[in-house]
């Protein structure tokens, strides 16, 4: 019990961090155009994160697998897909499969999953979750797949590819029965850090709790000076609520010149207030000790379209931002109707500049 006490960290969530730049995503959020919502009437797309390439155009990575098969095929056929548009705001085109399966004998070689791209350096580095196993579709989950979950990046001179995989990934589980991530870890957050090298928010599933299941579930953090690695594991536990299984997850994090920030997925309203799911903002100076931002509330699932019409949704999480000039420009989210996440699709939300204050 008592390394479970020290995995649930109590984070002030009621108390701002002082002086802060007060960043207001309720007041930055636009109603969207009819071309920014991405979906398929063959598979459930889930999550999608942007980048501009050299090409001028837009890339979207993001996971797929057949509707037919349910959403709880994501922990095992699904597959991160390349798609472009002109415009942030869609039309979005399929163009190909960046990480198709490769082959039980992989690691990441049954399914591909959760994708965040960042250029840096001109190149292009796709940080996602991989997994490997018998390939069938369980209730309530394939727990042999998700208990495979591992970290990877693949990289490449161009978001068309040709992408290099690597046999190992770069974030394992930790051999010590009792850490935070013993079980499976997954969902990478990464952002390149103002001295160098890049940070790491990454899931993380430990073996405390029953199994297959497992549990605390958490994020945990990791830093390399290398885009590809190797990382090293901190023991900051950031969103974290005592006595909560699983408060908060799949953080988007990026550093604005001044501080680090994170848009996180807040399950029961732990953060915002919000019952269900909604999306939280939370900032950091150094990138390990994280505190709500003043703003705290990003935005409950939902958004209104152009024509004015409210489209309620039950989910909407993954959050990606497009950031352009050092401004946020987007917000992209998976987002689902109802709460079995059935055919899910992705959204684009216009993002108005937010002056310094």
């Amino acid at each position: 019990m008592k390394r479970l006490l020290s995995f649930a960290v109590v984070l002030m969530a009621a108390v701002p961090v002082s002086g802060a730049d007060k960043l207001d995503f309720q007041k930055m959020i636009q109603a969207i155009p009819k071309t920014a919502v991405f979906r398929s009437d063959e598979f459930d797309i889930w999550g999608g994160s942007p980048v501009r390439g050299d090409d001028g155009r837009y890339h979207l990575f993001y996971s797929r697998w057949p509707h037919a098969l349910g959403h709880l095929a994501w922990v095992t056929h699904s597959e991160i897909a390349h798609a472009v548009s002109d415009s942030p705001f869609g039309p979005w085109e399929h163009r190909d499969v960046a990480l198709p399966a490769r082959g039980p004998e992989f690691w990441d070689g049954s399914c591909t999953h959760n994708p965040t791209v960042l250029k840096i350096d001109g190149k292009y580095y796709l940080y996602y979750m991989g997994n490997r196993g018998n390939g069938e579709v369980e209730k309530p989950l394939n727990w042999d797949h998700r208990n495979a979950q591992r970290i990877g990046v693949a990289v490449a001179d161009s978001p068309d590819g040709p992408w290099r995989r690597f046999d190992r990934p770069i974030i394992d589980i930790s051999t010590d029965s009792d850490a935070v991530d013993a079980l499976c870890v997954s969902n990478p957050a990464v952002t390149v850090r103002p001295e160098g090298g890049v940070l790491m928010i990454y899931k993380t599933v430990a073996r405390q709790l029953e199994l297959p299941s497992g549990g605390p579930v958490g994020v945990a953090i990791a830093t390399a000076e290398n885009p590809a690695g190797p990382f090293t594991k901190h023991d900051a536990r950031p969103f974290a609520v005592e006595g909560e299984r699983f408060a908060a997850e799949d953080p988007y994090l990026w550093h604005d010149g001044d501080r680090y920030r994170a848009i996180v997925k807040d399950r029961n309203g732990h953060f915002t207030g919000i019952k269900g799911f909604s999306l939280a903002l939370f900032e950091s100076q150094k990138g390990f000790d994280w505190q709500p931002s003043e703003n705290l509330l990003v935005t409950a699932p939902g958004f209104r379209w152009e024509d004015g019409r409210d489209e309620n949704l039950v989910i909407m999480e993954r959050p990606q931002l497009l950031i352009e000039e050092g401004q946020p420009i987007a917000l992209f989210c998976a987002a689902a109707k109802t709460r079995d996440k059935a055919n899910g699709f992705n959204v684009q939300i216009p993002l108005k500049t937010s002056p310094r204050r």
